[in-house]
């Protein structure tokens, strides 16, 4: 049987949780037992059943695939544990005779259960989503546990739309998984693939006996140099893996025709991914022509195949130069394919729904940017246009294509996008200007100031964040309750988190941060050059969300941000207080940045924005001032030759915000969210004084890493979890703390959570803290 035709225009995926987050709501709802779990499926069954039609609405065609199927409740990885029944032997009771987790069970896996920590969360390659990484080991039993990938292709189907499920391919899956704690040293998950494949095999025949034309398997391992497992490894388990798949699978009768995505990055590498593809027997492959160049051809084994063309940005919001991206397309056509089609480079999972959800007539968002823009639903009315233009021809569509160089057009003018007073500004800085003094000396100069006992305690800097706090935000801004009385209100929250830290017996505090609503965001509302969404929600992880800025234009501190809140802070208490400011790599990370010059020079122009701030809290007598960078790993490129100039200027950026400070003041950074191994040096490079470190999940795995590159300064392992509601037992969190004191000096070792606690209930934070000041008095002690 042939395979079918692949639809002249898709994207790789689609948001997830709703334009009004309303799948967050209804996970939340279920979470907090006001819902069940059948209330809960019938919501996201609406969802998923609204976009597929949203999706035919903006042009996609509702019968041939061209609408992805790409829908999960908290993670795709997590549904790919599901779907093999894959769950660790800690939750073995929670899965019914076949393998199988209920929604309850699922959601423990995420976020953990009483002793029982929840699966590791790390970085999906180069974007701010998190996935949770699969614990596989040799016995790990693997089995067609879950046929909900099948069910939500019916259920569209019987909604009058023919999806394209989407699924996390098996090499990609068991490449980005760990060995498990009780697996054999030296075991690598990858070699389990041969008892994966055949629970692939079945789910493939389930498709097809449903009625799928095409499925997606999507491979980013494949883009990636620089996961765990060596790029020969990957690609031999790619040949095997679409061998089995496609190969021994007729298409139509046993399986849906295969389109293999690899987002991320371009195929190109030591070893050429397209071409490894090409000789499978796939029909489809999805190139990003955005991270990724257009490959050379030609290519052999390409004649049987669809090219889909990721032209369209799927990790970014600028609207696209239509004949541009047209004429990248047309670039593909000495590569042999046997048909082109069009499409997004990723998923749209992230980018915002809609720029129209946006109110543009009450000066809250700079109404010039609605024509610069395209988020999830303007991005498929991009890829329906191109498409039109492939198979109509390009004056078909010759009004949208002009419209879209206008935009393009009027943004690069357009005032503030240059300020020549920035640029000179960076033009005139020094060597000088990214370097402090030698860090024997500031660590003595500090400790005589401070006087901090051994193992400082500390937490990262936000406190939850009640609803009395988000109800009194909300009416600031809908101006129902005046500025003076917003302060008023965050000034007693502020006290109540001094005089908790105080009780609780930590050694350096924080104000908590009430009056921040996101630690970009904050910024980002108060820095020129940016611009803020109402409604611009993107997926982070699970049901957590984030409206990320719109960094548009050069960047500039119209006034000091937190000095006020920071000295308020610092009348309350004689212990030291950390100001708290957010990192310009991180801000970069978690906006959507421009695309108009090198991230370097952006980051050097937010870098300098923070210097000015830093300088005015240390001027005000805050002496230690937190500037983290939990996206420093986030960013670092796929490919390794690409690494060194990135960790060049985002080490750099770090440096000019920090190096204007006197001996005496102690910087601060935090990471999270990732495997550091790979940026050590780059931690290094920091100089910061002391960073603090996400490691509870990974039981210390960094501490020993630190100590063999011979990291000497302070670091603070986090030995609290705060993604998960679970609170560590003093047993527990002493554990941790003795491992780490086993691979680093004591007199280095700070004691903290892993991230902050905006996300967390004042119950779980208070019995955790607690906790925590237990833990280290008892380590303290050991210590003598």
């Amino acid at each position: 049987m042939s395979a079918p035709t692949f639809p002249s225009g898709s994207v790789l995926g689609y948001p997830r949780i709703g334009p009004r987050r309303e799948l967050k709501k209804a996970v939340e709802s279920f979470w907090a037992g006001r819902t069940t779990a059948d209330e809960l499926e019938a919501t996201a069954s609406a969802l998923r059943v609204a976009a597929a039609k949203r999706l035919v609405d903006l042009g996609l065609d509702a019968a041939s695939g061209a609408v992805p199927g790409s829908f999960s409740y908290y993670d795709q990885v997590l549904d790919v544990v599901a779907l093999l029944g894959a769950v660790p032997s800690r939750f073995a009771s929670l899965t019914d005779a076949d393998g199988a987790l209920d929604l309850a069970g699922y959601f423990t896996v995420a976020r953990g259960a009483g002793e029982d920590a929840p699966l590791e969360m790390t970085k999906w390659f180069d974007t701010n989503y998190h996935y949770l990484v699969p614990e596989i080991s040799e016995s790990t039993p693997f089995r067609f546990a879950d046929d909900r990938v099948v069910r939500q292709f019916v259920e569209a189907k019987d909604a009058g739309v023919v999806t394209r499920p989407v699924v996390v391919g098996p090499v990609t899956f068991l490449a980005l998984s760990k060995a498990a704690d009780d697996s054999a040293p030296g075991f690598s998950p990858l070699s389990r693939l041969a008892d994966v494949l055949p629970v692939y095999v079945e789910l493939l025949r389930a498709l097809a006996a449903a009625g799928a034309p095409w499925v997606q398997l999507d491979e980013p391992a494949l883009v990636s140099d620089s996961i765990d497992v060596p790029a020969a490894e990957v690609h031999a388990a790619v040949t095997e893996a679409y061998r089995v798949l496609a190969t021994e699978l007729a298409v139509g009768s046993e399986r849906p025709a295969i389109l293999v995505g690899a987002p991320f990055g371009g195929l190109q590498g030591e070893h050429d991914g397209l071409a490894l593809l090409a000789a499978t027997d796939v029909e489809a492959i999805s190139l990003d022509l955005v991270k990724g160049a257009v490959p050379a051809g030609p290519v052999p084994g390409l004649a049987d195949k669809t090219l889909v063309a990721g032209v369209i940005d799927g990790h970014n919001v600028w609207r696209a130069d239509l004949a541009a991206k047209l004429d990248l397309v047309e670039g593909l056509s000495d590569l042999g394919a046997g048909t082109v089609t069009v499409g997004t480079s990723t998923s749209l999972l992230h980018v915002p729904h809609d720029v129209e959800d946006e109110d543009w007539t009450n000066g809250s968002i700079d109404a010039r940017l609605r024509d610069w823009l395209a988020f999830a639903d303007q991005k498929v009315g991009e890829v329906a246009v191109l498409a039109q233009a492939l198979t109509e021809g390009p004056e078909a569509v010759a009004d949208q294509i002009e419209a879209s160089r206008a935009a393009v057009a009027s943004r690069a003018v357009a005032s503030g996008v240059v300020v020549p007073a920035v640029r000179e500004r960076a033009a005139a800085l020094t060597e000088g200007d990214f370097s402090r003094g030698d860090y024997a000396e500031r660590a003595a100069a500090q400790q005589a100031k401070l006087n901090l006992p051994l193992l400082p305690t500390t937490t990262i800097g936000s406190f939850p964040q009640t609803p009395e706090i988000r109800r009194a935000r909300a009416l600031n801004v809908k101006g129902e309750l005046s500025d003076a009385d917003y302060t008023a209100a965050m000034q007693d929250e502020i006290r109540r988190v001094v005089e908790l830290q105080e009780q609780i017996g930590l050694d350096v505090l924080v104000h908590g941060e009430p009056e921040r609503n996101d630690m970009v965001q904050y910024f980002a509302e108060n820095l020129d050059g940016f611009a803020v969404t109402a409604n611009g929600w993107v997926q982070s992880y699970g049901s957590r969300c984030v409206r990320p800025p719109i960094l548009w234009g050069d960047v500039t501190r119209p006034a000091p941000i937190t000095v006020d809140w920071s000295t308020f802070t610092a009348s309350l208490t004689e212990k030291p207080v950390k100001g708290m400011l957010t990192g310009p790599v991180t801000i970069l990370a978690w906006s959507f940045v421009r695309d108009d010059q090198p991230l370097g020079d952006t980051a050097n122009q937010v870098g300098l924005a923070l210097r000015d701030e830093i300088a005015d809290l240390e001027a005000a007598g805050i002496g230690i001032i937190q500037v983290d960078e939990p996206a420093l790993r986030e960013l670092l490129p796929l490919r390794k030759a690409d690494q060194a100039a990135y960790l060049d200027w985002s080490v750099s950026s770090f440096r000019l915000a920090t190096a204007g400070v006197v001996a005496e003041t102690q910087i601060h950074t935090h990471l999270c969210y990732s495997e550091f191994g790979e940026v050590i040096g780059a931690i290094d490079g920091l100089d910061a004084d002391v960073t603090s470190v996400e490691a509870a999940r990974s039981r210390m795995e960094i501490v020993p890493e630190l100590a063999e590159a011979g990291y000497a300064r302070g670091i603070g392992p986090g030995v609290y979890d705060i993604h998960s509601p679970r609170v560590p037992s003093t047993e527990e969190v002493t554990d941790l703390l003795e491992l780490a004191v086993k691979s680093i000096d004591s007199r280095l070792v700070w004691v903290n959570p892993d991230c902050g606690l905006k996300t967390r209930r004042y119950e779980e934070t208070v019995a955790s803290l607690e906790n925590l000041v237990a833990a280290t008095n008892a380590v303290r002690a050991q210590l003598g």
